[in-house]
């Protein structure tokens, strides 16, 4: 008797990938899941090559047995775009690791996807040079994942995107074949920039296995200070004052609502409170440069001329990197309050700038009467259209996610804003996919998956749904 199709799938993966490939209690549960608030799921297998030319074997054998596949990276992504789905096999790759080369002359560094993005941040730090990419979770992600979703993170201002940041990759497509296109010139218009395709895709059209980064200079200088505001309009009125300032010297700008800062700076663990006392805003400004001796004196000037013009209420300057490290923990403390409030939901939106705290005032207030109990915190990066929002009813038995999604998306469209600015769509958005992109839009989506991947076996149910 012929063995069922994903048993015969399993023992001519192992055949071919030996210990490669994990079954049943081998199964990690970290590999059952993402960050999101879905269920989680075992898979049939999960595979976790060490080579491209792994990926390549694992996905046309799964190809050919018409057996669903899910990438995997480091598993926080907070759309559901790495969960499992029923009856699918996981290609992790969490040993595809490495940085292969640094390129000084063409300041390009080629790294395996697997590679965490902190190791990526290091390596081209002792190198002389920085990658750009930062994002609260730099231990854990991975640097193909950032490329899935093509992150932004903390310094989009000053250095765009992961789209931004990537030259040439490798990518592994649904029937297997492994396409090699590891350019390093910043200039090449030879034919379709094919890459464009897969940044941002969410697995949905190729695994990603090797990248060429593209590095900046490594900075010489870097000041931070921490501003408290009275008002939003005070918040634009100094961004729009740093960057008449500062211009390409400004790295970031991040905004805190006060129910953010207050949860940050009392609840969680380390995060001290740098700016005391009851304001409504406050502004996490960081410039860069590669003069130490007069960038400093230039920012101070620039934060001095704010507070002269009646735009700044108080601020403090950072003296060392310790206290711009202590900053930026104000910031980043978003990724401890799981442990902080319990389960929460985590919201990634875009929206024109002058609106940003407008709609912050309505979410807040639809959110206490369409759903009770419900508690928001608002922050984001703002100069780039890009604010986050935490929302949870405390001491819920479950949290009512549906009900807070459908509001605070309805409020986005609106807005006119967008459902992801960064984070993708996954599972967990795809029903509010049609709030932000026109029916034509979607159609011509559906019409490149089904081009690159016609059997529609690579993270099928992603994004959108392909029939």
């Amino acid at each position: 008797m012929d063995m069922p199709r994903p048993q015969a799938l399993i023992e001519i993966l192992k055949s071919s990938l030996g210990s490669a490939v994990l079954t049943g209690e081998e199964i990690p549960a970290r590999n059952e899941q993402d960050w999101s608030t879905l269920a989680s799921l075992r898979p049939l297998a999960v595979i976790r090559p060490t080579t491209p030319e792994g990926v390549s074997i694992a996905m046309r054998l799964c190809h050919a047995h018409h057996v669903p596949v899910v990438p995997q990276g480091g598993l926080t992504g907070l759309a559901g775009g790495a969960r499992p789905i029923a009856g699918s096999v996981v290609i992790s790759l969490e040993r595809l690791t490495g940085i292969e080369e640094i390129d000084g002359a063409s300041s390009t560094m080629i790294v395996r996807a697997g590679t965490p993005l902190e190791t990526v941040q290091r390596a081209a730090d002792e190198a002389g040079f920085l990658f750009a990419l930062d994002l609260g979770s730099r231990g854990s992600c991975t640097i193909g994942g950032n490329l899935g979703t093509n992150a932004g993170g903390n310094r989009v201002l000053r250095y765009g995107m992961m789209r931004e940041l990537v030259l040439g990759l490798e990518v592994v497509l649904p029937d297997g074949t492994l396409v090699t296109s590891l350019n390093k010139m910043l200039k090449n218009n030879a034919g379709y920039d094919l890459k464009q395709l897969f940044i941002g895709s969410e697995g949905t059209l190729g695994i990603v296995t090797r990248i060429v980064l593209r590095l900046h200079p490594k900075p010489q200088s870097t000041m931070a200070a921490m501003v408290a505001l009275e008002s939003y309009e005070q918040v634009l009125r100094l961004l729009s004052a740093m960057r008449g300032s500062l211009g390409p010297l400004l790295s970031a700008f991040e905004v805190m609502w006060k129910d953010y800062w207050d949860l940050a700076t009392a609840r969680v663990p380390g995060v001290r409170n740098p700016v005391p006392g009851d304001h409504r805003f406050f502004v996490l400004v960081e410039a860069q440069g590669n003069n130490a001796e007069d960038d400093p004196a230039r920012f101070d000037e620039a934060l001095g001329k704010a507070v002269e013009e009646g735009i700044i209420e108080d601020a403090v300057i950072a003296q060392s990197l310790s206290d711009v490290k202590a900053f930026w923990q104000t910031r980043d403390a978003a990724a401890e309050f799981r442990q902080v409030l319990g389960p929460h939901q985590s919201f990634d939106i875009g929206l024109p700038v002058a609106v940003m705290d407008r709609f912050a005032l309505e979410c807040r207030e639809v959110l206490l009467r369409e759903v009770a109990g419900c508690h928001s915190f608002y922050y984001g990066h703002i100069a780039d259209g890009n604010m986050h929002i935490i929302a949870h009813v405390p001491q819920a038995v479950q949290q009512p996610y549906e009900r807070i999604n459908q509001t605070i998306y309805d409020l986005v469209r609106k807005h006119q804003g967008t459902i992801s600015a960064e984070h993708g769509i996954g599972l967990t958005k795809k029903s509010y996919l049609s709030f932000t992109r026109s029916a034509e839009e979607l159609a011509l989506m559906r019409l490149i998956k089904h081009a690159i991947d016609p059997c529609g076996v690579l993270n099928p149910g992603k994004v959108f749904d392909f029939n």
